[in-house]
């Protein structure tokens, strides 16, 4: 028999190498967080629907509490059939509260699981680095204020073009930021909405309230489609497109930083801390 979640219908056992090209849990098991969150929100959606008692949905819950506190404290033990962080938590999950935990996947599939999961990961990795943007462009900020009129000057091809002063430089770094940042909170549009009650691609005969379930996780509303919230992942290209150009204009700026530090320039010097 094959013991697989998906595994039903099989008679044997996944060959070795194809099990190693399929499984995941190397790389989404960042996804943790995500993943908990997503499940303790539909075991009340099924508490909602009839298909859990309130008690069950409370010992799903503190049973998933308790394995966000295993992955936290690095005290999470995987096993060798984790081909997921789905199965990954499941598995713990039905360890720690027993058979309930079997009731969990009522109606759900991978697919609107996974969808939410990484729409979730991607709202709060946002939320992250929007903040870390902020705090670069308050620096930005704060040292261009004294130098508004301190002149230096301007390069094109590397070579002197035009005067320009230090806050002129500095907030030029600010803006690119800005633009990050309104890349990001815009993407968040379509980040932002759920998936979850969509199952494998053609929704579920049980009556999950998919509203409550979004609004409960933060969520600005539900996918409109089914199939394609389940299965299209352009919000991720979108995501890592905005990441990029975070990359480059820090890029941009370090350039600078290590260009004017050089001696033929003398514009900054580093402090021995920051320098290799």
């Amino acid at each position: 028999m094959n013991a697989k979640l998906w595994g039903g219908r099989f008679a044997d056992s996944p060959n070795a190498q194809m099990r190693a090209l399929q499984d995941s849990i190397s790389f989404d098991k960042v996804l943790y967080a995500a993943d908990i969150h997503g499940s303790v929100a539909y075991a009340w959606a099924l508490s909602r629907a009839g298909i859990l008692t309130e008690q069950e949905a409370q010992t799903i819950e503190n049973g998933l509490e308790k394995i966000l506190g295993e992955f936290e404290t690095d005290q999470f033990q995987y096993a060798d059939g984790d081909e997921d962080i789905h199965t990954a938590v499941e598995r713990r999950l039905t360890e720690i509260v027993g058979p309930v935990a079997g009731k969990l996947h009522t109606g759900r599939s991978r697919n609107d699981q996974i969808a939410t999961d990484i729409r979730l990961w991607l709202r709060d990795t946002c939320a992250q680095i929007e903040g870390m943007l902020v705090n670069i462009q308050t620096v930005l900020v704060d040292r261009a204020e004294p130098h508004v009129e301190t002149i230096m000057p301007g390069f094109t091809h590397m070579q002197p073009a035009q005067p320009i002063t230090l806050a002129h430089w500095l907030m030029s770094f600010f803006w690119m930021l800005q633009r990050d940042r309104e890349r990001l909170n815009d993407g968040l549009k379509r980040i932002n909405i759920s998936p979850l009650g969509s199952s494998a691609l053609a929704g579920t005969p049980y009556p999950i309230d998919r509203e409550h379930i979004a609004a409960n996780l933060g969520f600005a509303g539900v996918t409109h489609n089914s199939l394609d919230g389940v299965s299209d992942r352009d919000m991720i290209a979108e995501f890592l497109f905005v990441a990029s150009m975070i990359g480059l204009h820090l890029s941009r700026l370090a350039e600078d930083v290590i260009l004017y530090s050089n001696p033929i320039y003398g514009f900054i010097r580093l402090p021995d801390a920051y320098s290799t």
